[in-house]
Formats: C-alpha cells, sequence, structure tokens
C-alpha cells in the first residue's frame, strides 16, 4: 500500500505537458526574434531591412529579448520545482490576446525560423514599378527648400539628382551636364523600348517605407539588352525629352557598363 502511495504521489509532482507548452512557446519565440535579428546584423543583412540610424536601437532589442527568453526559462524552471515540491500542478500564465492561448507565440515562433531560413533580398524592378518610381521625392516625403549636392555634374548620385530636381525641377536647366550615376535597372511599360530607367530605392526608416527614385536612360539599342534588376553603371549627359505626356530629364548614356550589386544597394 505504502509503495502504491508513493508512486500515486510521484506521478501527481510531475508537471504535466499542457502546462509547459504554452510557456516554452513564449521563451522559444522570444529566443528566436532575438536571434534573427543578431544573425541579420552580424551578417550584414540588416541594412536591407532597417535604416543604418536605427542599428543600435534594434540590437540592443535583440539582446534584450534573449535576456527576456533566459529569464522566462529561470522562473519556469524555478516554479516546476517549487511546484513538484509541493505537488500542485504548473500555473499557466497567458497574456491578453486576440487568438487562442498559444496562437501567438506558435505564429511569432513560426515567422522567426522563416527569417532563420530565409535571407533577406534587395527589392526587385518588379516592386520598384507596384511601388512607382519618381524622379522626384514624393508629396508625402518631406520637401527640401535647399540642397547643395557635388560640386560636379558627373560627381553626383542618383539621390543628388534627385533631391537637385526637387529644388529646381525644370529639366532644361540641366541640359548638357556630364552624369555618371548607378542603379537597377527597370523596364517601363509606359517608356518606349529605347527607354529603361535607372533606379534605386531610398529608405527613411525601414524597408516598410522604401520608395524607389529614378531616371529615364535614352539607350541606341533595345533596352532587353539590359534584362530588369541589372545593376549598371552609366554615363553620359543630360537632355530633355518628352516621354509619356510630360518633359522629363533624361540620361543620354555615351556608356553603360554591368556592375555587381553593391553591398549597401539602398539611400538614405
Amino acid at each position: 500500500m505504502s509503495s502504491t502511495r508513493n508512486r500515486g504521489r510521484l506521478r501527481r509532482q510531475q508537471p504535466s505537458f499542457e502546462n509547459l507548452i504554452f510557456p516554452m512557446l513564449d521563451i522559444l519565440a522570444l529566443a528566436a526574434w532575438g536571434t534573427v535579428i543578431l544573425k541579420y546584423w552580424l551578417g550584414g543583412k540588416l541594412n536591407l531591412l532597417i535604416h543604418p540610424n536605427y542599428f543600435a536601437l534594434v540590437v540592443v532589442t535583440a539582446l534584450v529579448l534573449l535576456m527576456f527568453a533566459a529569464w522566462r526559462v529561470y522562473l519556469l524552471w524555478s516554479q516546476v520545482q517549487q511546484r513538484v515540491s509541493s505537488e500542485a500542478p504548473v500555473p499557466v500564465v497567458q497574456h491578453i490576446s486576440l487568438f487562442p492561448p498559444g496562437w501567438s507565440s506558435a505564429l511569432l515562433l513560426t515567422a522567426a525560423v522563416l527569417g532563420l531560413l530565409v535571407t533577406p533580398r534587395v527589392f526587385t524592378s518588379q516592386t520598384a514599378l507596384d511601388r512607382g518610381v519618381t524622379e522626384a521625392a514624393l508629396s508625402s516625403r518631406s520637401q527640401p527648400q535647399a540642397f547643395r549636392g557635388a560640386s560636379a555634374p558627373q560627381e553626383r548620385t542618383l539621390i543628388e539628382w534627385v533631391r537637385t530636381l526637387n529644388v529646381y525641377p525644370e529639366p532644361d536647366a540641366y541640359t548638357g551636364q556630364k552624369v555618371r550615376v548607378n542603379g537597377f535597372v527597370v523596364h517601363s511599360p509606359n517608356l518606349p523600348s529605347q527607354y529603361l530607367l535607372v533606379s534605386r530605392f531610398i529608405i527613411t526608416c525601414c524597408a516598410a517605407d522604401a520608395y524607389p527614385v529614378g531616371l529615364p536612360v535614352k539607350l541606341d539599342v533595345n533596352r532587353d539588352a539590359y534584362p530588369p534588376d541589372t545593376w549598371v553603371e552609366i554615363e553620359g549627359q543630360m537632355i530633355t525629352e518628352n516621354l509619356d505626356n510630360k518633359r522629363q530629364l533624361t540620361i543620354d548614356a555615351s556608356s553603360i557598363q554591368k556592375i555587381p550589386e553593391p553591398e549597401n544597394p539602398y539611400y538614405y
């Protein structure tokens, strides 16, 4: 009889799987997201997702998530030990959620696992077309009242040309100026086949608010010679062309060289 009572007591002392699964999901979700962020940072991929000004905040957040996960492990282990000693079940503490218990943590964990398996990639030309390539800042962006770029026109980057046009948008003012810029190729359906767009994305905060800017490029050949998403460096001079029913500043290309995708493909 005594042996039977002891075995029953031992069975009651073991915390049930149901009492542990929800806290463990929370812990795994916290640890996984901290790991994902640190992986992107150490692998040099964080700049594809967020503005460099926020790197420090994001990395600190990742460390806090890992420390919080470790703290939750310690608390859970302490509760298990206490409940085993007192023969009481391990309490399950759930945060307020619109989802059934454990679903929100499971979704966060799944997203983090996908983040570990999938490497972030640069936005493509199709994304640029979907978001609308413009040669000027959008009306929702800050509008500079003055801008002083590189001293020589051929030293201006694509973003510096765009900012210059924001201040003074008359294309004839730049006719004949030398230009050398780089970016990725976009085939706009609104342009003839002898024209392409050279484009870059600008990030103000994170990838979610990234928007593309670009300039038309006049070619001597059909644009199919330069497939979409190809990174190129273009040299030539500025001209004014009537494209898509409006006058636009256009690069008359004298040289187009294919280049590797830069380590940091975005402007800020």
